[in-house]
């Protein structure tokens, strides 16, 4: 006998997306990844309500969904802004300057990494490696990978990039 599955979080038609994906995948457990992917598609963001509500139609305990949620970089569990920056912290990037980069967002726009600026403008993050190593210190604005700069040129050039 299959157990009931709960009730949609809201009315909101997302949920019917994401309610679709799981429903296509059987509500088996080894599809959770791309039931949190539908998620942030649909909301653009994964929230407790969305964990608990992933959670229970897979019947998985919420331990699990959180810990795979924060497990991916890709995964994101506060709204994010219009923009993203991704900073590049791997060795070659940090040896060259990728710290001086941070430090540089947050002194002008406010925001370290993983938080989003008051206005929403701007997301900050992280990653391990971008595969731009030979543009160190390397960070991805919106998808364009930008290098070779230095903490004030870089901030110039970035809030260029979300001003437009």
């Amino acid at each position: 006998m299959q157990r009931p599955r709960p009730d949609l979080p809201s009315n909101d038609k997302r949920w019917k997306l994401v309610n679709a994906t799981m429903r296509r995948n059987g509500y088996a457990g080894h599809a959770l990844i791309e039931a949190l992917h539908a998620v942030q598609d649909a909301f653009g963001f994964l929230d407790e309500e969305a964990m608990t509500f992933v959670a229970d139609s897979l019947d998985l305990p919420l331990s699990k969904v959180y810990g795979v949620a924060t497990f991916y970089h890709l995964f994101m569990l506060k709204p994010q802004g219009r923009h993203a920056c991704v900073v590049c912290t791997g060795t070659a990037c940090y040896i060259k300057g990728a710290g001086a980069l941070i430090e540089g967002i947050e002194e002008r726009f406010g925001a370290a990494p993983g938080e989003t600026t008051e206005d929403k403008a701007l997301s900050v993050l992280t990653a391990r490696c971008v595969g731009a190593c030979g543009l160190a210190p390397a960070v991805v604005v919106d998808g364009k990978v930008i290098g070779k700069l230095g903490p004030e040129a870089f901030c110039d050039r970035l809030a260029q990039e979300i001003a437009e």
